[in-house]
């Protein structure tokens, strides 16, 4: 060891600011979770007032997620160009009047509409919060820590929001679930200034218009093409699309290679953590996505609860993934991130095997243990593939980094309600008996399970129990498959995690 090593200061150790500055960042991880978890249990309510088809309904979920994950690249490196702060508060406040006008929709095209504005918005969030922290706690274990708490946060989101939501949709209308953004925005917009410092890439160069569209452009097409392959099979339009998104993302990986100063830096995807880290945290959230979305349509529509027992009944496993992101940091300090990786995410794919014996005539007790068995992996995988991420670039360029962090997120999240999704309602449509009914009650059952049960009230009593009979155990089918799906992906990310990442 050198005489400048042995004399090298340690790292500075956060103080009260910077753990009272994380708690307002908190606050924006605490927002995307609660508006994610809160309007899965919305949907019934949505498609009985504004009755969307199955394709708006669809679009409502996931439109959010869609334009998020196409503008996270280009937030976080416009961040660390003007300012992480500066862009956090910004889409703090667009934020609060997209879901005000998310709250007063009166058609499904509206509330699409305001949710692709939450999702410019939100872009913002994600990326600032985590470059923030990279930039705020410079000691190793300090950061570990404190990412565990970010990543908490998203769990304690999830877990308040059905049960916020649950009980907003006992005594309000369907819009009040988009109205508890408010609040939340505006301790942001208050204390932030106050707490948190501003940060930006002092070399950061110019921003490239160019790199923007390609990013933006690209991921919108894929995302598209392949949502709507997967709700109503490939086409050669689709097909066309698709391509023309992969193309703009090889012109876009090319490019950023040349630049001086790259919207990304897509070298880091060398790294084998890195990468590593992405994969295993798109594949991740979108097992949980899926497992979110029939969820919750399976115990109000299926098992016939309340929104606010539904909530009750959700509420273990969303708590799961807040223990699981908590023991992230000493898992990996154990066991090393090869097995604090690879062993949780295999835990999850049990709980969605376990998930493959639901059935429409029992509880849900089988529910909440496969769900909270995929919370518990799922909080463990997204914690540590967040700090593995941040961890591989140098503070200046953490906003870029944290970007790719989130759009893997984000984007595993939209991919897994749109396919897994999709995959459901095929299964659904090809297993529901619509014999005698008219063609347009027919149509209106095949669209949703909320318009089967629309429908069957509609009919004669022993009409109706049938067609009831027959769509909880179409519905269910699709749910086991998807369960079965969900369970296979899972283990293989915890495969390529044991593979691929050193030993310890």
């Amino acid at each position: 060891m050198t005489a400048e090593q042995d004399t090298a200061p340690a790292p500075a150790r956060a103080g009260a600011r910077e753990w009272t500055g994380l708690g307002v960042l908190a606050f924006a991880v605490l927002l995307v979770a609660v508006d994610a978890t809160v309007l899965d249990l919305a949907v019934p309510f949505i498609s009985e007032a504004l009755a969307p088809t199955s394709t708006q309904l669809l679009w409502i979920i996931d439109a959010y997620s869609f334009v998020l994950a196409a503008l996270l690249l280009t937030m976080g490196a416009l961040g660390d160009r003007i300012g992480r702060r500066r862009v956090l508060l910004l889409g703090a406040a667009g934020f609060g009047i997209a879901s005000v006008l998310a709250a007063f929709s009166t058609s499904a095209e509206l509330l699409i509409a305001a949710r692709v504005l939450q999702g410019v918005a939100g872009a913002t969030l994600m990326p600032a919060t985590l470059a923030s922290i990279r930039v705020m706690f410079v000691d190793g274990r300090q950061r570990a820590t404190a990412i565990g708490i970010w990543a908490a946060m998203w769990g304690g989101g999830a877990a308040v929001g059905p049960l916020l939501g649950g009980w907003l949709l006992e005594h309000f209308w369907w819009g009040s679930v988009f109205l508890v953004n408010v609040p939340i925005m505006l301790v942001l917009v208050v204390f932030a200034p106050w707490v948190v410092p501003e940060s930006r890439d002092p070399q950061a160069g110019r921003f490239d218009l160019v790199s923007v569209g390609l990013s933006a452009g690209g991921m919108l097409a894929i995302v598209y093409a392949i949502k709507e392959s997967a709700a109503h099979g490939a086409t050669a339009p689709l097909l066309l699309v698709g391509a023309c998104g992969v193309a703009a993302g090889w012109v876009f990986v090319r490019r950023q290679l040349a630049l001086a100063h790259p919207l990304i830096e897509v070298r880091l995807f060398r790294v084998r953590a890195f990468s590593t880290a992405v994969i295993a945290n798109a594949l991740s959230m979108f097992a949980l996505a899926g497992v979110l979305f029939f969820g919750s349509q399976f115990i109000q529509l299926v098992l016939d609860y309340r929104p606010l027992p539904a909530g009750l009944l959700m509420l273990p496993g969303t708590l799961a993934t807040v223990v699981g992101s908590l023991v992230a940091a000493p898992l990996q300090r154990w066991w090393g991130s090869r097995l604090a990786l690879g062993i949780p995410l295999a835990v999850a794919a049990l709980g969605a095997g376990v998930m493959v014996a639901l059935s429409a005539t029992g509880g849900p007790g089988l529910y909440v243990v496969g769900f909270v068995l995929i919370g518990i992996g799922v909080g463990v995988a997204f914690t540590l593939t967040s700090a593995m991420v941040v961890e591989s670039a140098e503070p200046e360029r953490a906003g870029a980094a944290s970007a790719v962090s989130e759009t893997s997120y984000e984007l595993g999240g939209a991919l897994g309600v749109a396919v897994l999704g999709s995959v459901l309602l095929a299964v659904y449509r090809r297993q529901l008996d619509t014999t005698g009914l008219p063609p347009e009650a027919a149509h209106a059952a095949r669209d949703t399970l909320g318009g089967a049960i629309v429908t069957a009230e509609q009919l004669p009593a022993a009409a109706g129990s049938r067609l009831v009979e027959s769509a909880h155990h179409a519905f269910v089918t699709g749910s086991q498959i998807t369960a079965g799906v969900t369970a296979v992906l899972l283990f293989a990310t915890a495969l390529l995690a044991l593979a691929l990442l050193k030993r310890r």
